[in-house]
């Protein structure tokens, strides 16, 4: 049961767009908050809040550059994950 519970917790940071959204954004490399923000069309708090979930589920990791954050994924095999759930999810629908 705990291999299901891990699951459950791994597909739930899924259940809101935005973090699926910035994770694309971050497919083409490292972006700053505000970057990110400006991809998402989201105002930069928000977007630091959806980025400390990911980060607190180990999704990405963040360097800091003076008073500046960048943020990248932590596995690029997320990515792979994210195109055949997209491709599921359309041809399933």
């Amino acid at each position: 049961m705990q291999k299901e519970k891990e699951l459950a917790v791994f597909f739930k940071i899924f259940a809101e767009p935005v973090r699926i959204s910035i994770l694309y954004a971050l497919e083409e490399g490292e972006l700053s908050v505000n970057e990110l923000a400006w991809k998402v069309n989201m105002n930069q708090s928000s977007v630091s809040h959806q980025l400390r979930v990911l980060k607190d589920h180990q999704m990405v990791l963040v360097r800091r550059s003076g008073k500046q954050k960048f943020y990248r994924v932590f596995d690029r095999s997320i990515f792979s994950f994210l195109h055949q759930a997209e491709t599921y999810t359309r041809t399933n629908s």
